[in-house]
């Protein structure tokens, strides 16, 4: 295929670029890092890009962006089998695959209306990771309600 029918997205050169996120996700995981597009960021954003490992998947690229840990855990909630590279003067420095943490806080929302952290107290959630035979599940430490990895996903405070 000749150059002009193909579209490149240049490298970063300082910022991360999120891989291997489950195809039709990279809006959801802008949506939980806040990215609107109105921040001035530069992103590059690709969706069910062809893949030889799973098929297909989506990236997304940020410049100039750091991940706080909050944020990487709420990555790992919405696409729990993504990748970071972290770039650095246009090389990878640092790759890692993103972990669902033990236990999340600040993170999820209790759907649980009468829970104390969806009262006006200045409670931060904290939600404990569990496993069962129905999947991954999340137990609020203050009320011990169990939410299904698809209810947390819903659930990420934004």
């Amino acid at each position: 295929m000749g150059d002009e029918k193909v579209l490149r997205i240049n490298k970063i050169g300082d910022g991360i670029v999120i891989d291997h996120i489950e195809p039709g996700s990279a809006l959801e995981v802008l949506e939980v890092l806040k990215i609107s597009g109105k921040d001035g960021m530069t992103v590059s954003l690709l969706m069910n890009v062809p893949s030889g490992k799973v098929g297909t998947k989506d990236i997304v690229k940020i410049e100039k962006k750091k991940l706080a840990k909050n944020e990487l855990d709420k990555i790992s909630l919405v696409s729990p089998k993504a990748t970071i590279n972290v770039i650095s003067d246009y090389e990878i420095k640092q790759k890692f695959t993103v972990d669902i943490p033990e236990t999340v806080v600040g993170v999820i929302k209790c759907s649980n209306q009468n829970c104390v952290t969806n009262s006006k107290e200045p409670v931060t959630t904290t939600f404990t990771r569990e496993s069962s035979q129905d999947g991954l599940k999340f137990r609020c430490h203050y009320c011990d309600r169990t939410m299904s990895l698809n209810e947390v996903k819903k659930s990420i405070i934004r």
